[in-house]
């Protein structure tokens, strides 16, 4: 069994980090390890990268693996996003592949011992929606340090992670633009930082991980403010890679009573350990409300809580609508669909109200890279209902006068 070592580069605030050890790999361009990256992406576009595959898919599939892991070793950031883009604007399978590909090998190492079981080590994050009065101070952060190892525990103790994984978190409160500046060559080192940690009895430098901490921006929030705020909690978990409490079971009926089961864990947990993490959030005795949302790798985690953001911000928008119409929202239809447009997709929503229907707004909201307008469109559509709008309907397209075609009704999910 893994046990836990004592981590103090892990537990620490931020200090001046060494200059990132990893030099640029001077053997081959960038437009090159590009060019094949997309290459190879476009050949697995139509395969499932985890079911069986054929030799030359297999050959394919460890060779996308090698080329981005010599960029991740080499800091090549500029190879990857140039690949990642010029996949996205090309071909949406290959890019889906090339994505999931760099975000794994950015956030997973394996470690292969003369000994023992292969170990695997990745990065996750919890995503964290914090209201407080006068907004969150991240001088107050993580100062109690009870606190902070009883919450690391937690996660082995309460079923989030196997009993034989090692378990350490960073003791700080990512702000959503300190998440969204660390790179995958940033990530992938950040991992190897605290798969050292964790496996050697020295405490090690963590030069990538302090360098993750790169500061909130000003707080905009009054000290009466009602404040709504998105953090977030990483960690890295050490495990054997074929540890079985991670195994999801091949049949379906199985594999939901399986994620049944650990998203009831993650709820209890997230119960109990509140009081915990208040005190890790505030020093001053405010009241902290915090809601949870589930447990990924870090790169689902960031962007499940970025379009969890998004999606509270235009509701927000269009509650806000109402309310300066003096309307009740059971007065209110609304009409939800795409935007006519050649940039990044954008969806709208129209409000409208009384018998000629005559508009009273609208309010929009880009879709990330990952998300499919359908699912947009219906969570919209199902926050809407839950508003207690009067009717939801969705039209095909806004055209470019921002006017709404071939509207037909919401079909409930």
């Amino acid at each position: 069994m893994l046990h836990p070592i004592d981590i103090p580069s892990l537990n620490m605030k931020k200090t001046k980090a060494a200059p990132d050890k990893h030099a640029h790999g001077n053997d081959e361009r960038d437009e090159t390890l590009t060019d094949r990256l997309i290459e190879l992406a476009v050949e697995l576009r139509d395969v499932d990268l985890y079911a069986s595959l054929s030799e030359d898919k297999t050959k394919a599939l460890a060779a996308l693996r090698k080329t981005i892991r010599k960029c991740l070793q080499h800091t090549r950031e500029q190879a990857l996003d140039e690949a990642l883009e010029s996949a996205y604007e090309k071909d949406a399978k290959a890019y889906q592949v090339l994505r999931e590909s760099v975000e794994e090998q950015a956030g997973t190492i394996l470690l292969r011992r003369d000994s023992g079981p292969e170990l695997e080590v990745n990065a996750f994050a919890i995503p964290l929606f914090v209201r407080s009065t006068g907004g969150l101070h991240e001088d107050q952060c993580f100062q109690d340090g009870d606190a902070f190892e009883q919450l690391r525990a937690s996660f082995t103790e309460h079923g989030l992670e196997s009993r034989l994984a090692n378990v350490v978190l960073v003791s700080h409160a990512y702000h959503p633009d300190e998440l969204e500046r660390i790179g995958y060559c940033h990530l992938n080192a950040m991992v190897h930082e605290a798969a050292e940690a964790m496996t050697r009895k020295k405490a090690s430098m963590a030069d990538a991980i302090v360098r993750s901490m790169s500061g909130w921006p000003p707080s905009t929030f009054a000290s009466d403010d009602q404040a709504f705020e998105l953090r977030f909690l990483l960690g890295f978990a050490l495990k054997p890679a074929e540890d079985p409490f991670y195994r999801v079971p091949e049949k379906a009926a199985a594999a939901d009573r399986y994620f049944e089961a650990r998203a009831e864990r993650f709820r209890k947990w997230s119960q109990q350990v509140t009081p915990l993490l208040r005190r890790c959030l505030v020093t001053d005795g405010r009241e902290v409300e915090i809601e949870y949302l589930y447990q990924d790798l870090f790169h689902g985690a960031r962007e499940a809580a970025l379009i969890e953001l998004s999606v509270l911000r235009i509701l927000t928008e269009l509650r806000d609508l109402i309310d300066a119409q003096g309307k009740a929202a059971s007065d209110i239809e609304a009409v939800i669909g795409p935007v006519d447009t050649d940039d990044e997709p954008m969806l709208r929503v129209s409000l409208s109200c009384g018998p000629d229907n005559a508009v009273l707004g609208f309010a929009e909201r880009l879709l990330s890279r990952t998300e499919t307008m359908e699912n947009a469109i219906d969570d919209i559509a199902d926050a809407m209902i839950a508003m207690g709008v009067r009717e939801v309907r969705i039209a095909r397209m806004f055209d470019a006068e921002g006017v709404p075609t071939s509207i037909r009704p919401h079909r409930k999910r």
